[in-house]
C-alpha cells in the first residue's frame, strides 16, 4: 500500500454525503457536524440523534434508498450502510466521479481514513495506521490526551494572537523568527497557562 498523504482539508461550503444513518453513520455525521461543511444524508431509517440534526436544520435528512443522482456535485461521500454490496456500488460510483470515498471498516474501499483525533482548540493530532489497527491509533489518541491538556486550546489561541502582531510588525525578519521560536517553548507554556514565573535563556533553570 502507497503512504498516505498526511493533511487537513477545508470542507467549509463543500458538500458532503453520508449515506446510512444508524450508530456507525451518525458517529459519521457528528465528525462533520463543525467544519462548516454542507451535510447531506440518505438512509433507509436515521436514528433519533440523526433526526435531532435534521430537526434543527444542521444536515439534510432524506429517509429512502440511495441513488447515484445522490452524488451529483458532492465533495466526498461517506458509505456506512448495512450492505456490502451497496456500500460496494457507492464506492465504485464515487470511483467513476472522481468523488473521495470512505466505506466505512473496508480499508480498501476508502480513498481517506477518519484518523483518531486529539482536539484542544485550534490544536488538532491526528493518528493514522492506514487502516491497519485502529485499536492501535485509539492507544496512541489515549496517551496524547494525557500528554496534551485542555490548557493547550487556550495556548494555541494565544500563540495565534500573538503571532500576527509579530507578523505585523516594523521587527527585522530575522528577529520575528526569533521571538516566534523562543514563544513556543515549554517554559513560556507554563507561564502562559499555569501563571508561573517567566525564565529567560540567560537564568538558571531548576
Amino acid at each position: 500500500m502507497e503512504r498516505l498523504f498526511p493533511m487537513f482539508v477545508k470542507v467549509a461550503g463543500r458538500r458532503a454525503l453520508v449515506v446510512g444513518a444508524g450508530a456507525v453513520g451518525e458517529a459519521k455525521i457528528r465528525s462533520l457536524l463543525d467544519t462548516g461543511a454542507r451535510i447531506h444524508v440518505v438512509a433507509v431509517e436515521a436514528n433519533h440523534t440523526v433526526w435531532k440534526w435534521a430537526h434543527k436544520g444542521a444536515i439534510a435528512l432524506e429517509e429512502r434508498a440511495f441513488v447515484p443522482a445522490d452524488l451529483d456535485g458532492i465533495f466526498l461521500v461517506v458509505a456506512a450502510t448495512a450492505s456490502r454490496e451497496l456500500n460496494q456500488f457507492i464506492f465504485t460510483e464515487a470511483q467513476r466521479r472522481q468523488i473521495l470515498c470512505n466505506v466505512v471498516d473496508v480499508p480498501e474501499l476508502c480513498d481517506f481514513f477518519y484518523p483518531a483525533l486529539v482536539r484542544r482548540g485550534d490544536l488538532q493530532i491526528a493518528i493514522s495506521t492506514s487502516g491497519r489497527s485502529p485499536l492501535l491509533a485509539q492507544r496512541i489518541r489515549k496517551q496524547l490526551e494525557q500528554q496534551f491538556g485542555p490548557e493547550y486550546a487556550k495556548w494555541v489561541a494565544e500563540l495565534g494572537n500573538i503571532r500576527r502582531e509579530v507578523l505585523g510588525s516594523d521587527l527585522p525578519a530575522e528577529r520575528k523568527r526569533e521571538l516566534l521560536r523562543s514563544l513556543t517553548s515549554p517554559g513560556e507554556f507554563e507561564f502562559a497557562v499555569g501563571g508561573r514565573k517567566r525564565v529567560h535563556d540567560d537564568e538558571e533553570q531548576s
